[in-house]
């Protein structure tokens, strides 16, 4: 069995609902996944968009949130989910607002791609205080034993 991640909200490669963005609520979605290996010490999600600022002339990946430790156990994250709600021993990374916590999309122009990657590791990584993806990606190097990916789409209107 293979790691999977999806969300009751929108399916892989469809339009996020309005909700989740800073047209609506601009609260995370209700994610769910299965699978996880054995062998899995902890789970890392990280949610960016590889199509800012403008998908017809991406320059930068813009990071929504950032998660770290969450326990093996876990099998998904609630709508709206807060920073006292994550499951025991999770731990924030910095989006690319400078501030931790899920930021919904928000394109300034035409329709982005927002990557919700989940990836399982080895190990559980120490304390790195408020990474950002950059050094989270860094400290994870090595310890990926299985990724998965879902998909969401949002244009402003």
């Amino acid at each position: 069995m293979s790691l999977k991640l999806g969300s009751s909200a929108f399916a892989h490669g469809n339009a996020m609902p309005a909700t989740y963005t800073c047209e609506g609520r601009n609260v995370s979605p209700p994610l769910a996944w299965s699978g996880v290996p054995p062998g899995t010490q902890s789970l890392v999600l990280i949610v960016d968009d590889p199509d800012a600022p403008d998908p017809a002339a991406p320059r930068m990946t813009w990071v929504h949130w950032v998660l770290y430790n969450i326990p093996a156990t876990a099998e998904g994250l609630p709508e709206a989910v807060t920073a006292t709600a994550l499951p025991p021993g999770t731990l924030e990374g910095l989006n690319d607002w400078k501030r931790t916590g899920y930021g919904g999309p928000c394109p300034p122009i035409g329709r982005h791609r927002y990557l919700h990657k989940l990836y399982a590791l080895d190990t559980v990584l120490p304390d790195l205080g408020q990474p950002t993806k950059a050094q989270l990606e860094t400290q994870m190097r090595g310890h990926v034993i299985a990724q998965a990916e879902l998909i969401g789409t949002f244009a402003r209107h």
